[in-house]
């Protein structure tokens, strides 16, 4: 099925996903300006932003059961006034404790209403069975456009304006993911969309299924790590940079390079994971973000090497989404999606909540970022092993069948 037959709800979701994560991983660059103006340390931004991922993945179960019920239409729409909302109150942040609400709880919630689990649950409903992976991917890869639009916009904003005014310039632009929710047509999903004749079940008896699969408790381990490192380096990597002396555009050029090679990566994995063995294609993954790492701690850090480090990592940035959410798909089916992505997906927040926050406070107490850095590359090994086991067979409901 060519990328361009996808239906109109696919395209709108990618929108959405430009905006809605373009946005958070922008935040990164935020953290010193933002911590001058209150004259606080590290920790105290990077605790907000770990807040915000933690309430992120906390939330995303219950959006996901509630975009299975009412539709991704309604919860995208008060997700993006959530996030609009939350971005303006941080503009107009007179103290720290304010932040906590808003770049914490506010964003947190629009965030887990407008991104991967409430798109691709979406997009799972209206796609063919077997083209969900290369849907997934497209999806994911055209979502990260945002991090490689948005980065050196916010640069731009940083350093013609103040960091009040670029958070109220993005409150603005989330009007736009409202517009683009009106326009999904989700209430009637494509026929072809499951690719079979899948038994009709409860929210309880699908949850209680995942939950007794002990692949989907290794598919919840392996994205923990995935949440861990990305938010670690989408939080620290400008601050390392900066750390080093190297010129403060740098950071952002890094970042912009992770979001461009999103793009081809996230597409890459996708079409990989149509292809091959979604559970090998996730390990050769992790094992090249563990090269990648590895070496950008090993050899001297430059402009040049920083650049490099942000195509590399880029490239295998979140192709885990798209085999993830498929691992998820394939083995229990599309009808729960949203709610079984998202228990996935709070584990992956949890990962990101450790990743922000500890980083912080690792450098905060030992005054380099050494420690946190060598975690990321034996947490990647991990991760690449612990997908071999992982039973990947569409689960038999002989029960449902007999029904």
């Amino acid at each position: 099925m060519s990328i361009f037959r996808f239906p109109l709800l696919v395209w709108l979701g990618i929108g959405i996903l430009i905006i809605s994560l373009g946005i958070r991983q922008s935040f990164g660059i935020f953290m010193m300006p933002i911590t001058d103006t209150f004259q606080s340390g590290r920790e105290f931004f990077s605790l907000a932003i770990a807040l915000q991922n933690l309430l992120f993945g906390l939330f995303q179960p219950f959006v996901g059961m509630a975009a299975d019920k009412y539709g991704a239409k309604r919860i995208i729409t008060l997700g993006g006034l959530a996030y609009a909302l939350g971005l303006y109150l941080t503009s107009m942040a007179t103290g720290t404790g304010v932040l906590y609400i808003s770049m914490g709880v506010l964003i947190g919630l629009g965030l887990s209403a407008t991104s991967y689990v409430i798109v691709l649950g979406a997009v799972a409903k209206v796609v063919p069975a077997e083209h969900t992976a290369k849907a997934f991917g497209l999806t994911t890869a055209m979502g990260s456009f945002g991090m490689f639009a948005v980065i050196p916009g916010a640069q731009s904003l940083l350093a013609n304006y103040d960091w009040q005014t670029a958070m109220q310039v993005f409150a603005m632009c989330c009007t736009l993911m409202v517009a683009f929710a009106v326009f999904m047509k989700t209430a009637a999903p494509s026929s072809a969309s499951t690719g079979q004749t899948e038994p009709e079940q409860t929210l309880k008896e699908a949850m209680a299924e995942a939950f007794r699969h002990p692949g989907y408790w290794l598919i919840h381990a392996g994205f923990f790590v995935c949440g861990f490192q990305v938010m670690f380096i989408a939080t620290h990597l400008p601050s390392y940079i900066a750390d080093k002396g190297l010129p403060g555009n740098t950071a952002a050029m890094a970042l912009a390079y992770v979001g461009i090679f999103n793009i081809f990566g996230s597409y890459f994995w996708g079409l990989m994971g149509d292809r091959f063995n979604k559970r090998y294609v996730m390990t050769t993954l992790y094992m090249m973000r563990a090269v990648v790492l590895t070496l950008f701690i090993t050899v001297p850090l430059t402009t040049h090497t920083a650049t490099l480090f942000g195509a590399a990592i880029g490239f295998c940035w979140l192709g885990t989404v798209p085999l993830t959410s498929g691992l998820v798909r394939q083995i229990f089916g599309a009808r729960y999606m949203s709610t079984l992505y998202g228990l996935v997906f709070f584990t992956h927040q949890i990962g990101s909540f450790i990743g922000a926050w500890v980083g912080g406070r690792v450098f905060d107490y030992y005054g380099s970022y050494e420690p946190i850095w060598w975690t990321t590359v034996m947490l990647a090994i991990a991760a690449a092993l612990i997908h071999l086991p992982i039973n990947d067979k569409p689960v038999v409901r002989p029960a449902l069948q007999n029904a």
